[in-house]
Formats: C-alpha cells, sequence, structure tokens
C-alpha cells in the first residue's frame, strides 16, 4: 500500500509541474503590457486558469489571490486519501513557514506601529486567527495565539521578547526574527531525520540555512557589520560551521571567494563580489542567492520520485511561480517594461 500512496502523490505531483509558468511564459510575458495580457500569456496554466476566473483588478488584489491559490493546492494535497504519512508530515511541518513570517509582520507592526500585510497562509490562518494576529497590539498578544494554534515551539522565544516591548531597537528585532527562523528550521531538520529518505531532505535544509547565512554575512561585510551579525545566523548549515561564519565575517568581500575555495558555494561567492563591483547595490546578493539556492535544490531534489521529497520540490517550485508572477505583475502595474526586472527573476 505505502509504494501505490507514493505512486499516486508522485504521478499527481509531477504532472503538476507540467502545468507550471515556464521560461518560454517568461520570454512571452517581456512584451506584455497590461495585466490582462500577462495573465492571457499564463492562461494555459495551473495558476492562470484560477487567475483567469477572477475579474482583473489593481496587483493588490492579484496579489492575495495569487497566495489563496498557493493555499488552495496546498489544501487540495491534503484532501487526497491516498496520501503517505511522510508526505503529510513534511506538508504540515513547511507549512509553519507561512506562520513565521507572519508572525515577524506582526511584529515589526507593533515595533513600528505600522501594521504590515500578511500573506493568507498557515496554520493561524487556517484556524481563522489571521485577523487578531494582524490586529496585535502586543507581544502577549502573539504568545495567546501561538499558544491557541498549537504552536508552542515559538513562545518562549516570544516570551524573551516581552522585555523590548515599545522599543524599536533593530538588533533587538534581528534577534528575535533570527531566533524564529532557527527554530523553524531545527524543527524542519527533526522532521527530516523521521521520515524516508530524511536524509536527503535534511541536506536540502542544510544547503538553505548555509545559503542564508551567506546572505546575512555577505550583506554585513559589505555593510561593515562585522563580527555582530554572527549573532543573526542561522544554525544546522550543510557546510558552513559556526567558525567559518566568523572568519569570514572579518575578511572583506573581495577574500569571502578564496575562504570559501573548498566548499561548493565559491563560485556564488565570487558571482557576488563581480555584480556588487559592478552595481555597488547591496540588493545583489539576494537576487544571486535565490538563484543559487534554486539551482542548488534542483539538483538535489528534482529527480527523486516515490518519496515525501517530491513533495518538498512541488513546494519550492510553486513558491518560485508566484514570486516571478508577482514580480511580473507588479512591474506591468507600475508601467516598468518587464525586461527590467528579468534579472530579479529566478528561473
Amino acid at each position: 500500500m505505502p509504494s501505490i500512496n507514493y505512486a499516486f502523490i508522485s504521478s499527481y505531483l509531477k504532472g503538476q509541474e507540467a502545468r507550471l509558468v515556464t521560461s518560454e511564459h517568461v520570454d512571452s510575458l517581456l512584451t506584455t503590457s497590461s495585466i490582462q495580457d500577462a495573465l492571457a500569456t499564463v492562461r494555459e496554466t495551473d495558476v492562470g486558469s484560477y487567475l483567469e476566473e477572477l475579474p482583473v483588478r489593481t496587483f493588490d488584489y492579484l496579489d492575495e489571490c495569487l497566495w489563496k491559490y498557493l493555499a488552495q493546492r496546498l489544501a487540495y494535497i491534503e484532501w487526497f486519501k491516498l496520501v503517505p504519512q511522510d508526505v503529510m508530515k513534511t506538508l504540515r511541518a513547511y507549512r509553519v513557514k507561512y506562520d513565521i513570517f507572519n508572525i515577524k509582520a506582526a511584529l515589526a507592526g507593533i515595533v513600528a506601529a505600522k501594521r504590515a500585510k500578511m500573506i493568507p497562509m498557515g496554520v493561524i490562518h487556517n484556524n481563522g486567527l489571521l485577523d487578531e494576529l494582524f490586529n496585535a497590539e502586543s507581544v502577549g498578544d502573539i504568545i495567546q495565539l501561538l499558544i491557541k494554534c498549537k504552536l508552542e515551539d515559538y513562545v518562549p522565544i516570544m516570551e524573551q521578547y516581552k522585555t523590548y516591548e515599545g522599543k524599536k531597537s533593530k538588533l533587538q528585532f534581528i534577534e528575535i526574527v533570527t531566533k524564529l527562523d532557527g527554530e523553524y528550521y531545527k524543527n524542519m531538520l527533526n522532521m527530516a531525520r523521521g521520515i524516508k529518505d530524511g536524509s536527503i531532505l535534511t541536506k536540502a535544509f542544510g544547503l538553505v540555512i548555509d545559503l542564508t547565512n551567506l546572505q546575512i554575512i555577505s550583506r554585513a561585510v559589505i555593510g561593515g557589520e562585522g563580527l555582530q551579525a554572527a549573532e543573526f545566523t542561522i544554525a544546522g548549515g550543510y557546510e558552513i560551521a559556526d567558525d567559518t561564519i566568523r572568519e569570514i565575517l572579518s575578511l572583506k568581500i573581495s577574500d569571502m571567494p578564496t575562504r570559501l575555495e573548498n566548499t561548493q558555494y565559491s563560485d556564488v561567492a565570487k558571482e557576488i563580489l563581480i555584480s556588487y563591483d559592478k552595481t555597488r547595490s547591496i540588493t545583489a546578493v539576494d537576487e544571486i542567492i535565490e538563484k543559487h539556492k534554486f539551482r542548488m535544490l534542483k539538483e538535489v531534489l528534482a529527480p527523486r520520485v516515490l518519496s515525501p521529497l517530491v513533495l518538498f520540490w512541488y513546494l519550492i517550485l510553486k513558491e518560485v511561480e508566484i514570486r516571478n508572477l508577482r514580480l511580473i505583475l507588479k512591474a506591468v502595474e507600475d508601467g516598468v517594461p518587464v525586461q527590467e526586472i528579468r534579472d530579479y527573476l529566478v528561473l
């Protein structure tokens, strides 16, 4: 029976991959001048057929619809009866990332006294409490929501932040955000150790942590923040250890490729250096990291079938699809030629 269930979900998800927005679609989107034209270009994809049924309004409306679409895709997978338990465990653990995003948004709203936009996904959303989180006026309010939604793992971290209430310290905010991310990745790594092909999934999450840390390190080195940025990195990486992080943070951006020479991140560091030297823009770091993250995860996960990894790869593909569409639709609404934002897309 387990093999039949894995064959079913693998077949379904691979079939869904065939209905994604592809690089060919993006090439066609480069010449679109209106949201209507953009949606018509992708109408034969799964997300395109979903959007085609909606009234075309503003980008903000479509943005919310895109997240609702992704939430429906995840809910649809949960609805199937022939889904292996390891696949369900992977999906439920992974989905908490949207709760972390929304908790950060709520914290930012409290610190800055300005409500931040949230994603209509995650455990809190599924419990019908996202509006409460949006309107939270204190860290204590957020803690109560976490308890209601059985997200107690994150409560001790939030308890530490109670002492910061009312203070607008950027470093304190970054510290608590980093701890939330670290707890999420720790839970994902623990989950991965107990499922089929968990060693491969552990490697995939280790790569994500490494690249996230490399992003933090690169931005800190460029910004001259030094060793204090070590406090904002995440434990559990695949190849970049804590001592390596501290060493790199003491270097110049030009020295990073050499220090990472014996790792698979050497080329990433070289590309960051070249791009930054050319543009002097720190956002080059984010663009390069996202593209290499996608490439590395594709190498590890894409070939896998009859495994929970097929779901993890599908989730990544859908998130990249949503990310690209959001960037393209926003550019079209703002009258920016899509060609100008191509470098920001993950293809």
